[in-house]
């Protein structure tokens, strides 16, 4: 006979709940995902924040991304898209911080989304949400990959213009060379926004930077149209990951508290951050029509280029150097950090049967506190997604816009299900929404149906074949994908997560918030007892 009963355990000191603690089944310790903790909690909230701050890389990720609003907008659009994304991403916060607080697990919107959804249809909705959610990480990680290798490309070019011709295969060819070193996300930042006001000889004008969206706007969409299209997605892209630390639950020793105000953390900061490094980035461009050389290109460096350049004109190459090889380090950072959030995803779907050879997948070196197989396999899928560039002159929008849309379909699905069946799967964690939580959840969900389906409109009118916006292909195409595995692998072999047993309710002699019992000489079919 199994016996799971879920307890409150008191820390060491003799004080609060044991936050890692969800169950004991037949004297075992168990996490609230279901499973005995494989992972070392050794991250505490400053560890978690930095987590938050690297992977979000918000003043990279908005500098790197800019070709996406150069031509729809320029200055404006690059500023004031990245304060519409954070407007729409505080729902999204407020609601992931909930659940977060609620149940802490490696799986995050994988294993929300199956509780949300209840007995009946909790398993079927949570396996889709998981999928839908890696897939979304692994284009992130891909339009890293290839911001970093546009970087490393453009400190060669640095010194050798005269000679240089770029090609797409460049760009998927640079070795993915990783390094910690989170005073590049922090102190480089702050070193890059002084020199950037700093340096230049003469600033954009006030109009330029803060006025200028129409005379800037080349791709045939009407102004509304192509904010929504471009800044809105480039401002995304720089604050939208706050689900990442989410991942990392099971290696936190206080994840119900630290988890709220990590994301916090990571929107508002990065916000601030981005925020302050895009208008003193705007100011010193001089010349927008050297930016506007394409989509995959990486303009951020001629407006270094721009800002570094010598009182006679002349480009001050050391100084150009010196802020891409910054960058450079950043974004090494921030790829190492996107990848332990992806292999903790595959990993928490490896555990539950949901992936092929899930018994390889679930595998966790205890040593290295790591799951070696799924984290080698992450970096294999995203040096393949990075070849993406070489066919398509827009693939950067693809990725970008991809990862964007995938990411936050997986949170809509549990924020949706979540209202739908009134909100009572969830046990009330130190940070609960109370009374306004169908509201925040309802617009969070609303916002992400608008704004993704604006980032699904071609990125220029008129539009051909390989200048098309694939993002609503790829999402449908990946939602079939999961579609052909849940039918040839999970409807026989996938028993859903361990978290149904935990935390969803069932009528006919289930059980509620993790209290659960099973009589004695049941079999696989036999009925359950609850006890409270």
């Amino acid at each position: 006979m199994t016996s799971v009963v879920k307890t409150q355990a008191a820390s060491p000191d003799g004080g609060s709940e044991d936050e890692t603690v969800a169950a004991v089944e037949n004297g075992v310790v168990i996490n609230a995902s279901g499973y005995k903790d494989q992972l070392r909690r050794q991250y505490g909230l400053l560890g978690l924040a930095g987590i938050a701050v690297t992977v979000d890389n918000a003043w990279v990720a908005l500098g790197s991304s800019i070709q996406i609003s150069i031509l729809s907008g320029g200055p404006p659009g690059i500023i004031f898209g990245l304060v519409v994304a954070l407007f729409y991403y505080s729902f999204i916060g407020l609601s992931l911080a909930e659940m977060a607080s609620s149940v802490p697990t490696a799986g995050g919107v994988y294993h929300w989304a199956t509780i949300a959804a209840g007995p009946k249809w909790g398993r079927i909705v949570g396996f889709f949400t998981g999928w839908i959610n890696f897939y979304g990480w692994m284009f992130d990680l891909a339009a890293l990959t290839q911001i970093t290798a546009n970087i490393a490309i453009n400190m060669y070019v640095v010194y050798h213009q005269d000679t240089y011709v770029f090609e797409p295969w460049q760009v998927y060819a640079i070795p993915h060379t990783q390094s910690l070193g989170m005073f590049f996300v922090i102190v480089g930042g702050i070193v890059t926004i002084i020199a950037l006001a700093a340096m230049p000889r003469t600033h954009a004008s006030n109009h330029f930077v803060w006025n200028s969206f129409d005379e800037n706007n080349v791709t045939g969409w009407t102004a509304g149209v192509a904010f929504l299209t471009g800044p809105v997605l480039n401002g995304a892209f720089t604050i939208g990951t706050p689900d990442a630390i989410t991942h990392m639950s099971e290696e936190l020793p206080h994840p119900k508290k630290d988890l709220p105000k990590a994301i916090a953390l990571q929107i508002g900061l990065g916000f601030l951050y981005a925020f302050i490094f895009g208008i003193a980035l705007c100011y010193a461009i001089t010349d927008q029509s050297a930016l506007e050389l394409g989509i995959n290109t990486y303009p951020l460096a001629s407006i270094y280029a721009q800002a570094t350049a010598h009182s006679d004109g002349t480009q001050n190459i050391g100084a150009t150097f010196g802020l891409l090889f910054i960058i450079l380090w950043s974004s090494w950072l921030c790829v190492i950090g996107t990848v332990l959030t992806n292999s903790r995803i595959y990993w928490a779907l490896a555990r539950d049967n949901a992936v092929p050879l899930s018994p390889l997948f679930s595998k966790v070196n205890e040593t290295l506190s790591c799951p070696v197989p799924a984290t080698l396999f992450v970096a294999v899928i995203a040096t393949g997604l990075g070849a993406i560039p070489l066919g398509s002159p827009t693939a950067f929008v693809n990725l970008t816009g991809s990862f964007i849309i995938l990411t936050t379909t997986s949170y809509a699905i549990p924020f949706l299900a979540n209202v739908l069946t009134r909100r009572q799967y969830f046990p009330k964690g130190p940070f609960y929404l109370g009374k306004y939580g169908t509201t925040i959840n309802i617009l969070a969900v609303l916002f992400i149906t608008l704004f993704n389906t604006f980032y699904c409109f071609p990125f220029a009118i008129p539009t051909t074949v390989e200048t098309m916006n694939y993002n609503s292909v790829i999402l449908v195409g990946t939602v079939a994908i999961t579609l052909i595995w849940w039918v040839a692998h999970a409807t026989r072999h996938y028993p859903g997560p361990k978290v149904m047993s935990l935390y969803i309710f069932e009528e006919h002699g289930g059980i509620h918030h993790g209290v659960e019992v099973p009589a004695a000489g049941d079999g696989a079919g036999g009925g359950k007892e609850k006890t409270g």
